[in-house]
């Protein structure tokens, strides 16, 4: 590259990080003074219009920029986000792919270059010269348009690893990405959601604990708020707050409700502060008598501000490390107790996060913990199951599948990125061994043509009998076709929660596999609280066989199908009133030790 042009390549990269397309396309017309058919300036007019949503234009800039140097690396990487953006999930992951393994050997080669100048620099023992100044500088602007390049490469690859069912290497991408840039905030959001994405395969307790307590340097320069232990009252009415960007159409939301209407308002006063956006169900939730602050948009110091200066006793964030995390908002500890917990089923490793929300079943006493929190047990489950916020639901027909078609039908309407091949091979299993039984796998994968042929590939290596696996595409009717479903199969080690409660509450019994950790426990707690313990298998092979064993009682499938949803609406994982009156003796304990 002329070494003019890469004093305009160099800035326009900073635009591009700076999120400024149209500065980039100045940059681009200065490099066309230069070199009208230069591969640099159509691939950053590419990059602008991809950014701009202009998808055709950026095509055909990207296509010229390819024709000029086939192999042109951002050329390469804006051929890839078109991918993305057209959903074309091949093309996607071959193209960034192919990007990242470049970059990683542009970098090196530059850094070959700059060690070798150095060494050669130290060996003749002679003072530097502009040249050689010059000469480190261009190189230093290389070294960092191509980490650049990468860290985008690397950021928009992982969205279709998770999407085409590889969270580990969707996890891999990020957490390399957020080593890779400068902004402290972009970094610790990249890390957070490496974070998210381990839990969809098993990894040992002590490596996660380890890899959580890593996410607290991101936030070692900041100065915690302290709490004054003076003149506190261990009976005062306690001020609890409620964090979370979900208080809107969401999983999550199916749980809030109990938290917010059935709390004893002699003793204690609620607060929900909303760092997401507003629909319909927010309004639902505004209507609850509690206090309501909007924090959307706001920075994490104005945020922890604002929660402090409402002189908050017990801050519960319920998003953990999920989407757009509360977590750099609960490092400043801007409540003297700070809790986590529902929305999220693994560690935070925020030394700022005193608690976190658990159970007897998700974490039994006698197993170790992998949580830098405190466990809180709340009995008989972590959560309360409260639908009907979000959508009205469905009735359920008068009798099960299994009656009208003569054959059982098992299911999973799970996200396919928590479907690994070990799941995989058991369902081959249980196949194998009821005849004529059908899966039927719904999700967003499968709502691409793609995605539905890269499943089929899948399960065709594994030898499933594909004519009767059923791919459908995640649809807004999908609790009504919960009643095509005999018995729901739940996913391991990242469980169902949702999703187990919304298959029970259609009439569907959900088989799980219990394992070792939180999360992995997390349908058992809510099948134990259900009062269905005969659904919890402890093994991979007690998996199986509960399927089959079940399979065959067609008798017990028609009660299940008919029964659950009143079963459950008297069990204790709909019992809101008890459940909230468990969480406030909890409450009030801590507050007591915090004294």
């Amino acid at each position: 590259m002329d070494d003019k042009i890469l004093d305009w390549v160099f800035p326009a990269e900073k635009f591009s990080l700076d999120g400024d397309p149209m500065s980039m396309r100045t940059v681009a017309r200065e490099i066309f003074d230069l070199d009208k058919n230069s591969p640099e300036g159509l691939a950053i007019m590419a990059e602008s219009s991809l950014y701009l949503g202009n998808l055709q234009e950026a095509e055909s800039f990207a296509q010229y920029a390819l024709a000029a140097e086939p192999n042109h690396l951002r050329g390469r990487l804006v051929s890839g986000g078109i991918a993305v953006k057209n959903f074309k999930l091949n093309a996607q992951i071959k193209i960034l792919e192919g990007v990242i393994n470049d970059a990683h050997k542009e970098l090196k080669n530059l850094r070959a270059s700059l060690q070798e100048h150095n060494h050669k620099f130290a060996f003749n023992r002679r003072k530097k010269t502009s040249a050689d100044e010059d000469f480190e500088r261009q190189i230093d602007k290389k070294i960092f348009i191509t980490r650049s390049i990468l860290f985008k490469a690397l950021t928009w690859s992982s969205n279709g690893f998770y999407l085409t069912g590889e969270p580990a290497r969707a996890a891999q991408a990020l957490f390399e990405a957020s080593s890779l840039t400068e902004n402290n905030e972009t970094a610790a959001e990249l890390y957070s959601k490496h974070l998210f994405l381990r839990n969809y395969r098993d990894t040992s307790q002590a490596q996660t604990k380890e890899l959580a307590q890593k996410y607290n340097s991101f936030f070692a320069t900041i100065t915690p708020f302290s709490h004054d232990k003076k003149n506190l009252d261990a009976d005062k009415k306690i001020h609890v707050g409620y964090i979370s960007p979900d208080f809107r159409e969401h999983a999550v939301a199916n749980f809030l409700p109990p938290l917010l209407k059935n709390f004893d308002a002699e003793n204690f006063s609620v607060t929900c502060y909303s760092t997401g956006r507003s629909d319909f169900v927010t309004e639902k939730f505004k209507k609850f008598k509690v206090g309501w602050r909007d924090l959307e948009g706001k920075e994490p110091l104005l945020s922890a501000n604002i929660i402090a200066e409402d002189n908050v006793d017990i801050l519960v964030d319920l998003s953990g490390h999920s989407q757009d995390s509360c977590l750099p908002i609960l490092a400043y500890k801007p409540a003297p107790v700070q809790i986590c917990g529902i929305g999220y089923t693994a560690t935070t490793g925020l030394n700022a996060v005193d608690y976190f929300l658990s159970d007897k079943i998700c974490s039994p006493e006698n197993l170790p913990s992998n949580f830098t929190e405190k466990i809180l047990r709340v009995e008989p489950c972590n959560l309360c199951y409260a639908p009907g916020l979000i959508r009205q639901m469905p009735d359920i027909e008068s009798i099960a599948p299994v009656q009208k078609n003569y054959f059982v039908t098992f299911g999973s309407f799970n996200n396919f990125a928590k479907i690994s091949d070990d799941l995989l091979y058991l369902w081959r299993a249980i196949l194998e061994r009821v005849p004529n039984s059908r899966l039927i796998l719904k999700n967003k994968l499968c709502s691409l043509e793609e995605g539905r042929e890269l499943v089929r590939k899948k399960l065709s290596k594994m030898s499933f009998p594909l004519d009767r696996v059923e791919l459908r595409p995640y649809s807004p009717d999908y609790l009504e076709q919960y009643r095509e479903l005999d018995v729901a199969l739940d996913t391991f080690p990242y469980t169902g929660g949702t999703t187990t409660c919304e298959a029970l509450y259609m009439g569907v019994p959900v088989i799980t596999l219990r394992g070792k950790t939180h999360g992995s426990r997390f349908c058992a707690s809510i099948l134990n609280a259900a009062d269905l313990s005969e659904l919890i298998a402890h093994s991979p092979m007690d998996y199986v066989n509960k399927a089959i064993q079940l399979s065959r009682r067609k008798e017990l499938l028609a009660a299940y199908h008919v029964g659950l949803r009143e079963h459950i609406k008297n069990s204790a994982l709909m019992d809101s009133k008890n459940y909230i009156r468990e969480l406030e003796k909890i409450y009030r304990e801590v507050w007591r030790k915090r004294l």
